[in-house]
């Protein structure tokens, strides 16, 4: 079934074939609540609580590609949700630090992240919008929750010339976004896909409801 998902991904247009192994080795099902696993090869998003949702993992795929990781990049993720992204992530950079909003979705992200091995992933509890100050730089950033603008400590994180994917929008009706630094001023140099995202709240985001 895990094929299904890398079909979907190709069927979307995702090329990365390191990206499409990450995917193979990586069974969704173990990173959603037990009771939707058997929705967990669909192309689609998947609750989890707090009014959260897993990203569609097409879309997954999208932004993932969109940063053009190599391989030796450190990488901030703001919006762990159980992990699933992190983890593709990591199999893909050398290490990544992830901020998620709420502490019992971190701990079962940790827990999954932990379940398969990966070691090169951190999850932190804490508020996105901030980024992660103390372990920056960032030589590429995704950001899983959407804001009309990019929140300036994030384009502050971000080394010169690194990536970043972000939706922009007032969450539900979005644009992600691929943005670069240069001279210390993110450039938008690509539009990767229309989404509908929850949205990022937090100091330099949403004042949360």
């Amino acid at each position: 079934m895990q094929e299904d998902l890398v079909a979907e991904i190709v069927a979307a247009g995702v090329r990365d074939l390191r990206l499409h192994e990450a995917v193979r080795a990586l069974p969704r099902a173990d990173f959603v609540l037990s009771e939707l696993q058997s929705r967990a090869y669909l192309d689609e998003p998947l609750p989890i609580p707090h009014g959260q949702v897993t990203t569609q993992p097409s879309l997954v795929a999208k932004m993932i590609e969109a940063l053009g990781l190599t391989g030796s990049e450190r990488v901030l993720e703001v919006g762990t949700g159980y992990g699933w992204q992190t983890a593709l992530l990591a199999r893909l950079a050398a290490f990544v630090w992830s901020v998620e909003r709420f502490a019992d979705i971190a701990e079962t992200a940790r827990a999954n992240l932990a379940r398969h091995g990966v070691e090169n992933a951190e999850v932190v509890v804490g508020d996105g919008s901030r980024g992660l100050a103390e372990h920056a730089p960032y030589d590429a950033i995704l950001v899983s929750a959407a804001f009309p603008k990019v929140p300036e400590p994030l384009r502050e994180q971000l080394t010169e010339g690194g990536r970043l994917v972000q939706p922009i929008g007032p969450g539900g009706q979005d644009e992600v976004v691929l943005l670069a630094k240069a001279a210390g001023q993110l450039e938008r140099r690509g539009f990767v896909t229309g989404a509908s995202f929850v949205r990022l709240y937090g100091e330099h985001g949403f004042e949360p409801e």
